[in-house]
Parts: C-alpha cells; structure tokens; sequence
C-alpha cells in the first residue's frame, strides 16, 4: 500500500488507472441501482458479453486493414449499444422465451469476438486486457471517453430520475400517468451499455457484473431511498475499487479480479455481520 502511494505521486499510468476507477464507479452506482431494482441484471450479462463482439471487430479493422483510428473500446460501444437494442426489443416484443434468446446473443456475441480475434495479425494481449481488465493501461484517450460517457449517464438520470424509477418498481402504474414505459425500458438498457463499457475498462467482461451489482447490494444493507442507494453505491465502488488497485499493486496481480474480491468479501463480511446483529436482538 505504502509502495502504490509513493509511486502514485510519480507515475502518470498509476494516476489514470485511479482516475479511471473513480470514474467508472460514478455510472456503476448510479446506473448499477437501476438494475438491480429492476431485476435485469442477465440482461446486463448479456450485453456485457457482447461487448467483445464489438472490440474483436475493431481490432481486426484495426491491424488488419489499417484502420488504425478505430480503438477496441469504439467497437466495445457499438456493440453494447446494439446489444441493449435488441436485447431490449427481444425482452419487449418476443414471442420466444425471454432467457433463451439473451443466451443466444450473449454466446453469438462471444463467438464473433473470437472468430476476429482468431484473424487478426499478432498478439491481442490488448483485446486480453478488456476481458480480464487492466487498469495500468488506460490511456489519457480512453479517459476523456469515460468523462464524455460519465456525462451521458449522470445527465440523463438527473433528466428522468423519476421516469426511471416508476419503470423500476411500478411500471403498472408508469402507465397509467402516461410514461412511455418502453421508451425508458429502453435508453435505460442503454445507460446499461455505457455503463458496462465504462467497467470493462476496470474489470474486463468477465467481472463487469459483479461490480454493477455487488456495490448496489452493499448499499441496500444501509441505504432506504433509491438517490441513496445511487450516491452510496457509487462512493462504496470508489473506495473498494481504490483500495482493489492499491491492494494489487506491489504483489503484482491482476487489479480487477483483486477489486472483486475484496468487494465480494466486504459484501459477505457485511451480510454476516447483520445477521448476526439481527439474530442478538431476538
């Protein structure tokens, strides 16, 4: 620890990847408390996977036919967005069941990743890198990309806070005072997408919807109102994914998964304290 907070006065790389941290978990509370309420969190799952359908395209353009503008992470958000869509639609209008055609994305999404992967030119330790997470290789790029969709998502809460929240518990009701339900089901799906892109950064894939979820849990235990649940959530994923890189660094292991784990301890810890505490007062 003492080691990451000398070098974090010196070293640009260690900056970025604390600032990348904070940012990502201002739309990981905010949006994460979304769904969790609304119970969509396969759905988020789904979307997530489809993200590397996206970045594997990207790359392949990328090293393969010169596109050199084209970073992964612009592939990641075409992707997520168009994942959100569909899923979304499928969700809405499907006559299929529900659950099986979101795996069939997530796993037809995953395939298109590889299969580019599989034809680009070199080594994708980079493409690696999303799927796992790497926080020492963000960029000054990528962070103005996370301030940019950070904008987005706060903004459009703030805009339809309470749209949002009479589509997450009484969409019935939603209705009935005239909110096009659909429509927020919708973009809220797709604060979803930019959300999940924002923690591939952080996390990779694999782990985006342990930190969407876990910290919104976290927050549940102390928190009543939703705005409350939203500003906890976000300053419990700041502080535990602070602390994750901190913990990682001088061991040398990999920053995500160690963010996980110590914000799935502290969920655990958390729990078990209550529930003692519960059962003291019987």
């Amino acid at each position: 620890m003492l080691e990451f907070l000398a070098d974090l006065r010196q070293y640009s790389f260690l900056q970025h990847a604390l600032l990348s941290a904070v940012l990502a978990s201002i739309a990981c509370g905010v949006v994460g408390s979304y769904v969790v309420a609304r119970r969509i969190t396969y759905l988020a799952g789904g979307i997530a996977h489809c993200v590397l359908g996206g970045m594997g395209a990207a790359l392949y353009l990328q090293k393969a036919q010169g596109w050199s503008w084209l970073h992964p992470i612009y592939g990641a958000l075409f992707a997520a967005i168009l994942a959100a869509v569909i899923i979304g639609l499928v969700s809405l209008h499907g006559r299929q069941r529900e659950d099986t055609a979101i795996g069939a994305l997530w796993a037809i999404g995953m395939a298109v990743g590889i299969v580019f992967i599989s034809q680009t030119p070199g080594y994708n330790e980079d493409l690696m890198s999303y799927l796992f997470g790497n926080l020492l290789m963000v960029s000054s790029d990528q962070l103005q990309l996370m301030v940019v969709l950070d904008l987005i998502v706060v903004g459009l809460v703030a805009l339809f806070y309470h749209q949002f929240q009479a589509v997450c518990f009484d969409e019935e009701f939603a209705r009935l005072r005239g909110i096009p339900v659909n429509f927020f089901y919708l973009l809220l799906l797709c604060l979803t997408a930019l959300t999940v892109v924002l923690l591939v950064t952080v996390v990779g894939i694999i782990l985006v919807i342990a930190l969407l979820t876990l910290p919104v849990a976290i927050a549940n235990l102390f928190a009543r109102s939703l705005w409350q649940i939203m500003i906890m959530a976000a300053g419990i994923s700041m502080l535990l994914s602070s602390s994750g890189l901190a913990l990682s660094y001088s061991p040398d292991l990999p920053a995500g998964a160690v963010i996980i784990l110590l914000t799935g301890a502290t969920y655990l810890a958390l729990l078990s304290l209550r529930a003692l505490l519960l059962r003291g007062h019987r």
